[in-house]
C-alpha cells in the first residue's frame, strides 16, 4: 500500500518552487541545454548545443607512407587484424571519418578498377551500374577502350548514350528514324549523344596511334552494356530465309555472317574525311557531336567550369555536364541539384565529398582519378581538392539543363535577420555572403 505524505510543508514545496520560477528567483538558464546562451527574449537562441570545432581534415592521403589506423583524436583504436593498406590509404574518411558524419548514407563511390573488364580482340569495356553501386539508380557508366581501327559494332540501346572522349579520337555514325545520316570524328575532350533507340557505331581513328578511350553515360542506373541490341547478334538469330526475303537476295549472300555477336572487333582505319552515303532524306539537321574541347571555360576564384547541355548541345535532351577544374586547396562550393541525380567522374586528382542526405544523415567519401561518385537529387554536397595538383572532374546530371542551388547565394538573398536567427552569424560574416554563385571557391 502506498504511504500518504501528511507533512504540510512537503505538500507546499511544488507550489513554492513554481511560484519562485515564475517570479524569476530560480535562474531560467538552469533549465536550458548546454551551449544555449542566456540572452534576452528579443534575441534568437538555439535550443541545442553549438556545433563542434573539432578538426576534421583528412588524416592522410593515398601517397602517405604510413599504416593508417581507425583513429581520430581520442576516438577509435588501432587495427589488430588483417588490413588492406592500399585501400585504407585511398579512403581516409571511411576508416577514420570526420566527427560530422552521422547516420546512414548508401555507399557513393565506385572505382572503375573494381569493375569486371570485358576483354575483346581490339579493346575492352567495363561498367558501373546499380549492381555494384545500388545508390546509382538514375545513371550508369561504361569505360571503353578501342585500338586504332577497332569498332564497337553497329548497335542501339533503349536508353540515351552520352560520351566524353578521354584520349585519342572516335569516329561515330548514326542514322535517324527519318533516314537522315551523320558521321563525325570526336576528339579528346569532346562529346557525342544518341537518343534512345537510334542506331550508331563507334570506331577508333589513328589520330593517336594507340587508338581511343572514352566514357559512356546512360540515363538509367539499371543499364548494362551486355544487354545492347547488336547488329550481328540480331542477324545470327533470324532465319536466313527471312534475311533473304527482307533484303531481296539469296540465302548464300549471308553465308559469312557471324554466328554470334562481335561487340568489339578489329577493323580498317577510318578515313579522316569519311563521308556518309548520300541519303535521299539528307543529313541530320543537328549534330550529334559537340566540340566541348574548344569551349572556353568560365574562370572562378578556385578553378574553372564549362557546361554543355541542351542549350548549346541541342540534341542532348536527357544528360547535361559541367567539366570542372579545382585548384589545390580550393573546392566546388556547397550546393545541391534540385531535381537531378549527379554522376561524377574523376579524371585526375584527389577529392573528398560529404553527402548530406537529410534527417541527420551525412557521410564523407574520398576519390581518385578513375573513380565514380553518385549524388542523388537534392543531397547537399561539396567537392574539395585534397591533393597537391589540379582536380579535374565531370559533373554529369540526368537533365536537359544543368542547374544547381548555391548555399552561399541562397543565404545572401534571404532576409538577413532570418539567416542570423538560424545560424547566429555576425554582421561581418553576413557581409561576406555572395549574391552571385561562387561556384569554385579559393582557399582563404
Amino acid at each position: 500500500m502506498a504511504r500518504v505524505n501528511n507533512n504540510p510543508a512537503r505538500r507546499l514545496l511544488p507550489a513554492l518552487f513554481l511560484a519562485s520560477y515564475l517570479t524569476g528567483s530560480v535562474p531560467v538558464a538552469s533549465a536550458r541545454p548546454a551551449g544555449t546562451p542566456t540572452t534576452s527574449s528579443a534575441d534568437s537562441s538555439p535550443t541545442v548545443p553549438y556545433a563542434s570545432d573539432d578538426p576534421n581534415y583528412p588524416l592522410w592521403s593515398a601517397e602517405s607512407n604510413i599504416t593508417p589506423q581507425a583513429q581520430r583524436g581520442t576516438l577509435g583504436a588501432t587495427i589488430l587484424g588483417p588490413q588492406n593498406v592500399p585501400i585504407d590509404l585511398q579512403n581516409p574518411d571511411t576508416l577514420a571519418p570526420p566527427t560530422t558524419d552521422h547516420g546512414e548514407v548508401m555507399h557513393a563511390k565506385w572505382p572503375f578498377s573494381m569493375s569486371h573488364n570485358r576483354l575483346q580482340t581490339g579493346g575492352w569495356a567495363r561498367q558501373q551500374n546499380v549492381d555494384n553501386m545500388p545508390i546509382a539508380k538514375g545513371l550508369a557508366g561504361v569505360n571503353m577502350r578501342l585500338e586504332a581501327g577497332a569498332i564497337r559494332e553497329l548497335h542501339w540501346h533503349n536508353t540515351a548514350e552520352w560520351a566524353y572522349v578521354l584520349k585519342g579520337s572516335t569516329q561515330v555514325t548514326t542514322v535517324t528514324a527519318e533516314g537522315q545520316n551523320y558521321v563525325a570524328t570526336v576528339p579528346k575532350g569532346s562529346l557525342w549523344y544518341f537518343p534512345p533507340g537510334q542506331p550508331h557505331s563507334l570506331q577508333a581513328t589513328d589520330d593517336d596511334p594507340e587508338g581511343t578511350e572514352f566514357l559512356l553515360v546512360f540515363d538509367d542506373g539499371n543499364f548494362s552494356d551486355d544487354s545492347t541490341f547488336l547488329l550481328t547478334d540480331w542477324l545470327a538469330h533470324v532465319p536466313k530465309e527471312v534475311l533473304a526475303k527482307n533484303f531481296h537476295t539469296s540465302q548464300a549472300a549471308f553465308d559469312r555472317i557471324p554466328s554470334e555477336q562481335l561487340y568489339i572487333f578489329p577493323g580498317p582505319i577510318p578515313a579522316d574525311n569519311q563521308q556518309p552515303p548520300a541519303s535521299p532524306q539528307g543529313t541530320t539537321p543537328l549534330p550529334y557531336a559537340f566540340d566541348f574541347a574548344n569551349m572556353k571555360p568560365t574562370q572562378y576564384a578556385g578553378g574553372t567550369v564549362k557546361i554543355a547541355d541542351s542549350r548549346n548541345f541541342n540534341v542532348a535532351k536527357t544528360i547535361a555536364v559541367a567539366e570542372v577544374t579545382v585548384e589545390p586547396g580550393s573546392m566546388r562550393e556547397l550546393h545541391w541539384h534540385p531535381e537531378q541525380d549527379e554522376w561524377t567522374y574523376f579524371i585526375e586528382g584527389q577529392a573528398r565529398i560529404t553527402l548530406f542526405a537529410a534527417s541527420e544523415n551525412a557521410r564523407t567519401f574520398d576519390y581518385q582519378g578513375g573513380d565514380v561518385a553518385y549524388i542523388p537529387a537534392s543531397f547537399g554536397h561539396y567537392i574539395e581538392n585534397t591533393g597537391n595538383s589540379t582536380l579535374h572532374l565531370l559533373e554529369i546530371l540526368k537533365s536537359d539543363i544543368f542547374t544547381d542551388i548555391s548555399l552561399n547565394q541562397w543565404l545572401a538573398l534571404t532576409p538577413p535577420e532570418l539567416v542570423k536567427a538560424h545560424l547566429q552569424l555576425s554582421d561581418e560574416t553576413m557581409a561576406h555572403l555572395s549574391k552571385t554563385k561562387p561556384v569554385v571557391v579559393a582557399p582563404q
